[in-house]
């Protein structure tokens, strides 16, 4: 990616986007989460070409409701998507950075965590939720 497509995404995420930690199965600790929500399946799709990702339409609930759908990358796709993007956000900045700066920190590799270790990454996760309130 360019810098002005790294920009340009950067904007996109920022207003209609979400910087995360969640869990992708019930049985495992939350993972970055990168997605962005938008009825422009060509701009998802351009977006999906240049970083990776998946796009998955989302259920209308009423057929008046235009056709929707959300793009998104996990883990290190996550990371990394990040990492090229987080010195263009301004609103989702501080999600990214401290996500970029602890969440390796906080995870062990093997997946079995002590309590203590338990207890830091899920003190990062209600950080995380917290900079995400409005």
């Amino acid at each position: 990616m360019v810098e002005l497509e790294k920009a340009y995404i950067a904007g996109i995420v920022d207003g209609e986007g979400t910087v995360t930690l969640m869990k992708h199965h019930k049985n495992e600790t939350p993972i970055p989460f990168v997605s962005v929500a938008n009825n422009n399946l060509k701009l998802l799709q351009w977006i999906k070409q240049r970083c990776g990702g998946l796009i998955v339409s989302k259920k209308k609930y009423k057929p008046q409701h235009n056709d929707s759908f959300a793009w998104s990358v996990r883990q290190d796709r996550a990371l990394r998507f990040l990492k090229e993007i987080v010195k263009y956000l301004i609103i989702k900045k501080p999600q990214a950075t401290l996500i970029l700066k602890k969440y390796k920190v906080v995870t062990h590799r093997a997946g079995k965590y002590t309590p203590k270790m338990f207890s830091d990454k899920m003190k990062l996760v209600a950080k995380i939720r917290e900079l995400n309130q409005r």
